[in-house]
């Protein structure tokens, strides 16, 4: 098969990733064989490639938004497609799943025994620990595969299976409750399907952004207000996301907020928390969370619930031939929404 490999992380203006023709997997008990059909593009994605994340492996396959059509697969009597408690099939082949970045769990470590699967001690990331997403077949374990649900284009799923669903987990870290003042600083892949789910919630969304293409698109969108990164939303918010890796973003939502309301970091990486006024921004019961992977159980609350609000994500394709490029488009910026490779 054909796949875009890393083998040496550096500049994504370097062009890291070789299209290649490497060993299509072969399948082992308890994973499906998928032929990929799209597959997103997260700014995680870029962290691994330019060497932000520690390299895991001497070459990997990046890509962690899978949409893929079951082809084979070997399941036992306990295998769970999804973790919905329905076990699956082998007449599942031929059907659309979803694969996302938290690829396997231990089940047995004691944050998994709390149902805090998210924050196991043994995880398996799709695309960064095992290869997966920029080829034309990808390997995945069954009980970590998310039903599609038909109302969704490939290229509209592909987002929602990070960007989406790890967006709608921040909202939940926040602690948002409808009807809420919430602020989202940066309007990428992530804020921009966010939106969609506060507005089925009708919570007021602020939007602080660099860029003016991605404050159009956030007023297209319906947001309450809209301002550049150094402008101050005109209201105390109650809860705050954070999409840039940058620690100036969450300085600026943390001033944003009234008494007693939470910023959730949704980054993966951070550049670093400059020094702040703790009697002014912190103190009062203010919050700083981090948000940290996902669950099994995000994912299959958030595709129903886009599923069911009509979520469309705003999507430029790239063939996987330009997997750099679209990457790059990402780092800078340049797209509004989110980066999709068509396979």
């Amino acid at each position: 098969m054909k796949a875009a490999v890393l083998t040496t992380p550096a500049p994504i203006s370097e062009s890291p990733l070789h299209i290649e023709d490497v060993p299509t997997p072969e399948l082992k008990p308890g994973h499906v064989l998928l032929r990929v059909l799209a597959c997103g593009v997260c700014r995680t994605d870029l962290h691994i490639v330019e060497g932000e994340l520690p390299p895991r492996n001497p070459r990997i396959i990046p890509g962690h938004q899978i949409v893929g059509e079951v082809i084979a697969g070997e399941f036992d009597a306990t295998t769970e497609l999804g973790g919905t408690g329905v076990p699956a099939r082998p007449a599942l082949k031929g059907s659309r799943v979803g694969v996302s970045w938290l690829g396997g769990t231990d089940g047995t470590c004691p944050f998994c025994r709390r149902n805090m699967e998210n924050l196991c001690d043994s995880p398996t990331f799709t695309g960064y620990s095992v290869n997966v997403g920029y080829a034309e077949y990808a390997l995945a374990r069954a009980d970590f595969c998310f039903p599609i649900p038909p109302q969704l284009d490939n290229h509209d799923a592909a987002p929602l299976l990070c960007a989406g669903i790890i967006g709608f987990r921040a909202l939940r870290v926040a602690g948002v409750e409808k009807g809420e003042r919430v602020g989202l600083f940066g309007f990428g892949a992530s804020a921009h399907l966010t939106i969609h789910v506060l507005q089925s919630w009708n919570c007021e969304v602020y939007v602080s952004t660099r860029g003016e293409s991605h404050r159009k698109l956030a007023k297209s969108l319906g947001a309450t207000w809209v301002g550049t990164e150094r402008e101050k939303p005109p209201v105390e918010l109650d809860r705050a996301v954070t999409f840039a890796p940058s620690g100036d973003v969450v300085i600026a939502a943390l001033s944003s907020l009234r008494k007693g309301g939470v910023v959730a970091i949704n980054a993966i990486h951070l550049d670093r928390i400059p020094q702040f006024d703790y009697d002014r921004l912190l103190w009062g019961e203010r919050q700083i969370r981090s948000v940290a992977n996902m669950t099994r159980a995000d994912a299959r609350d958030f595709l129903q619930l886009a599923a069911e609000i009509k979520l469309e994500a705003k999507v430029t394709t790239f063939p996987l031939e330009k997997a750099n490029e679209a990457l790059l488009a990402v780092k800078n910026d340049s797209i509004d929404g989110a980066a999709v490779i068509l396979v």
